[in-house]
């Protein structure tokens, strides 16, 4: 039993052995096949990979073949066109240098020529010399001393004349020189004028506001025009109150209480005489500071402070629309330039051409002529007697007893008389020079042009290159006749055109 078991379990292991060796070699058979396929299909593929790249490598050698031939044919062509460029350059020098062989060489047989007739000339000289001493009976250097001889007389007969001619202008210089001091004055003291009227206005936020400045039954205008002493206009005028008044610093003070009275709003009796308390104080610090400046300005130093103060209300102060502090400054400043150019004492006359219109600081208030007024308030504060005399005479009251004093008078008058000074507002003055020199610039020719002395004179720059000499007197008398035709001013104008040479022409 034992045995079957034993031989049955034997036949089972050798059949499953055989059974399992039958099935391994068909798997192992199976998988080389698959093995042996994938190889040849790796084959083939990376067969037609090679023949890509191969196609791939050539057609880019190819590419890169036709750029380069493309590069240098153009290359080619570029150099042949330099090559060309160059034979045409050659060619050109070589005709230029034939060129400047031949006029070598006819420079060279003209000089040869010019030689010859120089020489040629030399013996005609020579000869009609020779000629002229024959005829004349004298020698070249005979004939050479008496030439200058007479020419000796000549020049000794006009030295003489030119001499009396000197002399005759010496005697007309020195009124010419006077002329010229004043005006180099005049030129060198520039200031600014303008006219000024008797009423302020003051703007308002809103036209409720003229209401609160009435106030009941009127009782905060008649506050206010009692305190300032200014009439208060108030009527349909948009937005503003008007201020009427000849005294200046009464309408001053009005205009600061006013302004300050809107911005703070309340609006009454009690608070009115507070705000025109400080507006007084605020224009009395403004005069002080007005008078420190203009004692500054001209350098006048140790003057009395109460006389500093009365300078100072000439800043409110006007004489035929003209700012009576500006105008002192200006005459003290012209009396010391003419001061200085006479060699008489500068300082001196800017003083009493500071101090000549004093008077009219407080000639509201005292009876009296301001030169009166003036000469008392200067001895009260201990003022030199020159400076009074030169403050005394400047409009004739008072005999000048020094040259400054009659300075002072000059000045003055200069001051008052320019133009832009007086009965003319600045704006005015400004469109006349601004016209005078819109005459010029609009004349064909004229380059730029500038109104100056005031508008007396006008200098022209003619262009070059449109205008020649001849032409400058000529556009003178134009833009003369323009003038004269175009502009009301009173005087005379001075035309001064200006190219190589300079033409003058006045319109009259």
């Amino acid at each position: 039993m034992v045995l079957i078991a034993a031989c049955a379990l034997a036949a089972g292991f050798l059949a499953g052995y055989i059974i399992r060796k039958s099935v391994s070699e068909k798997a192992i058979g199976s998988a080389e096949q698959r093995a042996s396929n994938i190889i040849l299909d790796a084959e083939n593929q990376a067969e037609t990979i090679r023949k890509e790249i191969t196609i791939e490598a050539k057609e880019e050698a190819h590419r890169m073949r036709s750029d380069v031939e493309r590069e240098v044919r153009d290359r080619r062509n570029e150099m042949n066109r330099l090559e060309k460029r160059l034979i045409s350059k050659e060619e050109s020098i070589d005709k230029k240098l034939e060129n400047i062989e031949r006029k070598e060489e006819s420079i060279t047989n003209t000089e040869h020529r010019l030689a010859a007739k120089e020489a040629e000339l030399d013996g005609f000289i020579e000869k009609q010399l020779h000629e002229l001493e024959r005829v004349s009976g004298y020698t070249a250097e005979e004939a050479k001393a008496i030439l200058l001889s007479n020419l000796e007389k000549e020049i000794r007969h006009d030295a003489s004349v030119m001499i009396k001619e000197i002399e005759t202008k010496a005697k007309d210089e020195a009124d010419k020189k006077a002329k010229e001091i004043i005006t180099g004055a005049i030129q060198r003291c520039a200031a600014d004028q303008v006219a000024e009227s008797t009423v302020s206005v003051v703007n308002l936020p809103n036209d409720e506001m003229k209401g609160r400045i009435i106030g009941r039954e009127g009782r905060n205008i008649r506050a206010i025009e009692t305190a300032t002493g200014v009439d208060l206009i108030i009527d349909d005028t948009p937005e503003a109150v008007i201020l009427s008044g000849f005294d200046p610093v009464r309408r001053e003070v009005a205009r600061i209480c006013l302004e300050k009275l809107i911005v703070d709003g309340r609006i009454h009796p009690a608070r009115i005489e507070e705000t025109v308390e400080k507006a007084q104080r605020e224009v009395n610090n403004s005069i002080k500071e007005a008078g420190e400046q203009a004692t500054f300005d001209v350098g006048i130093h140790n003057l009395h402070p109460e006389l500093v103060k009365l300078l100072g209300r000439l800043k409110y102060r006007t004489s035929y629309g003209q700012n009576v502090l500006q105008h002192s400054v200006e005459v003290a400043h012209l009396a010391g330039l003419m001061a200085s150019e006479l060699g008489l004492d500068p300082k001196l006359a800017k003083r009493a051409g500071l101090l000549h219109d004093i008077g009219k600081s407080i000639d509201h208030e005292v009876e009296g002529t301001h030169v009166d007024i003036g000469i008392d308030l200067l001895r009260k504060y201990k003022e030199s007697e020159a400076v009074i005399d030169g403050m005394a005479a400047h409009h004739g009251d008072y005999e000048p007893k020094s040259l400054e004093a009659v300075l002072i008078a000059a000045a003055d008058a200069l001051s008052a008389a320019r133009p832009g000074a007086r009965r003319e507002t600045l704006e005015t003055y400004i469109n006349r020079l601004q016209k005078l020199e819109e005459i010029a610039n609009n004349t064909p020719g004229v380059e730029k042009s500038y109104a100056i002395q005031a508008g007396r004179e006008i200098r022209i720059i003619a262009r070059p290159e449109e205008k020649s000499d001849d032409d400058i007197p000529l556009l003178a008398r134009e833009i003369s006749k323009k003038i004269e035709s175009e502009l009301q001013y009173p005087g005379q104008i001075k035309v001064n055109v200006i190219r190589e040479t300079r033409a003058i022409d006045y319109a009259k």
